[in-house]
C-alpha cells in the first residue's frame, strides 16, 4: 500500500536551528531511512513557505509567500510503499522519534497517473484497501 507521511513544523523553529542542530536531526532521519530504505519512495523536503505561490479557486491572481496563517508549515513529504497500516505507523513513529518537535500525518495514497516506480494506477477504498493485483 502507498502512504504519504506529511511532516509539519514551525519554520521559525527550524530556521533558527544551528548547523549542528540541523545536522543532528538530518542524521537521525537518515538512520530511519537506512533502516526502512526499501519502503521509502520519493522523499521531498519543501522549500520555505515564503517561496510559495498561491492561487485560490478560479482566481487568476497569484499571491507570493505563505497563504495560511498557521503556526506550523508543511516541510516535507515521505512516500512509503509498505505492507499495510501497521508498518506505515511504525515508520512514522520512528520519523517522529528522529525529529520529535515535528508533527507527522499519515494518509493513504491513491494514484491516478501511472509511474514506472509505482506500477499501474491504483485506487484505495475508504477502508484503506488497495486494488493492486
Amino acid at each position: 500500500m502507498l502512504y504519504a507521511v506529511l511532516c509539519y513544523h514551525d519554520e521559525a523553529i527550524t530556521n533558527a536551528w544551528s548547523p549542528a542542530e540541523e545536522g543532528a536531526v538530518v542524521e537521525a532521519l537518515i538512520a530511519v531511512h537506512d533502516k526502512w530504505g526499501d519502503k521509502f519512495r520519493p522523499v521531498l523536503r519543501l522549500m520555505p513557505s515564503s517561496t510559495a505561490i498561491h492561487t485560490k479557486g478560479r482566481s487568476k491572481f497569484l499571491i507570493d509567500g505563505p497563504f495560511a496563517e498557521t503556526k506550523e508549515q508543511l516541510l516535507g513529504v515521505y512516500t512509503l510503499d509498505v505492507g499495510g497500516l501497521d508498518e506505515a505507523l511504525a515508520i512514522m513513529a520512528e520519523l517522529n522519534g528522529a525529529n520529535p518537535t515535528a508533527n507527522y500525518e499519515l494518509r493513504p495514497l491513491m494514484t491516478y497517473v501511472t509511474d514506472a516506480a509505482f506500477g499501474p494506477a491504483t485506487a484505495i477504498d475508504g477502508a484503506g484497501r488497495d486494488d493492486r493485483p
